[in-house]
């Protein structure tokens, strides 16, 4: 997809979200999310959803959609350049609440396709088909009622997302969706939190996926075991988020963004053309050079310094970002 569509499927769901909030004061929306926030972060409750009611769901999705927009919209991006031509023809987004990974893969991959979006909270269901009403892919998306655990059934399809749900999951429940996904797709892409328990829990899925014959699109540009040893460091990347006024309430400060850390893993039953190698870190630009991170096919973690007796690749270099392919296809 282009980059203006793109843009527009941004400004689009931006927009919708911000009618949400008429009405609703910000007094409430706030402590709506920081009581939202909380409850996340505890015990997940077994039967009844967190998201309660609509202005529960309102002020929660004004928060966070954005922020899963773009990280799975990076994902999603690293994806597609790995499987070049490639375009799904359905798409089933598991735990999808108000559908974020679902505008995320419209603004990726134009057209329209089936696409289902399945959640236990009834209420986001709800207000996901609402904001679907301003986006031509998603208007005839069906929301359907589903507990994701030991019994979810997935329907035969291209593409599976499941994002920010495996830490909502008790471990039978998340090994339980992962073999779900792989056995309905011909692709599954998983993003968590850029934590070390996000990352842990994506290695497991990694590992399933594999184990079920996929083979890793990105972030790695490898399906061999990860090279990082368990518990010196986990793999995650960023994506920046512009921040709205509720942002800007709930959290303090003044900056117009944020960065969302995110871990993820793209895999498929296709054929994959993975990077040569994957910036993991943020480069450091210094004097003359600059210092990449990489993780490369052998598989190995390297740092490589690029000065400027490199001329168009020191260039490139000052101009990639954290997550990207290296070296730039020109230059692989």
């Amino acid at each position: 997809m282009n980059a203006s569509t793109s843009l527009s499927v941004d400004e689009t769901l931006r927009s919708a979200l911000a009618g949400l909030l008429d009405g609703l004061p910000a007094r409430q929306a706030a402590g709506a999310v920081e009581r939202l926030i909380a409850n996340y972060r505890g015990a997940t409750p077994t039967e009844a959803p967190i998201l309660r009611d609509r202005a529960d769901v309102a002020a929660y999705a004004a928060y966070r959609m954005p922020a899963t927009f773009e990280a799975v919209r990076s994902a999603l991006e690293a994806f597609a350049d790995a499987v070049p031509g490639w375009v799904p023809g359905g798409h089933v987004d598991v735990g999808g609440g108000t559908g974020a990974a679902a505008w995320a893969v419209s603004a990726t991959w134009d057209g329209e396709r089936p696409v289902a979006v399945l959640d236990w909270a009834e209420p986001a269901l709800a207000l996901g088909r609402e904001l679907a009403a301003a986006n031509p892919a998603l208007r005839a998306a069906r929301w359907q009622r589903s507990r994701i655990g030991t019994a979810l059934t997935i329907e035969s399809t291209d593409l599976v997302t499941v994002s920010y749900v495996l830490n909502e999951l008790t471990a039978p429940d998340r090994a339980a969706l992962v073999d779900a996904a792989a056995r309905a797709a011909q692709a599954v892409v998983i993003v968590e939190p850029g934590t070390p328990d996000g990352y842990t829990r994506v290695i497991e899925a990694r590992d399933r996926l594999l184990s079920a014959g996929f083979h890793v699109a990105a972030p790695c540009p490898h399906s061999a075991a990860c090279p990082i040893a368990p518990g010196t460091d986990w793999c995650h990347f960023s994506a920046r988020v512009s921040r709205s006024s509720l942002h800007r309430q709930v959290k303090g400060g003044s900056l117009a963004y944020e960065d969302e850390k995110f871990s993820y893993v793209a895999a498929t039953r296709v054929p994959v053309a993975p990077a040569p190698a994957r910036i993991v870190r943020k480069p450091q630009i210094r004097k003359g050079q600059v210092l990449l991170d990489l993780c490369e096919k052998d598989p190995s973690l390297r740092r490589t310094t690029v000065t400027k007796r490199h001329g168009d690749l020191y260039r490139a270099a000052r101009d990639t970002d954290w997550g990207s392919s290296w070296p730039p296809a020109t230059e692989a």
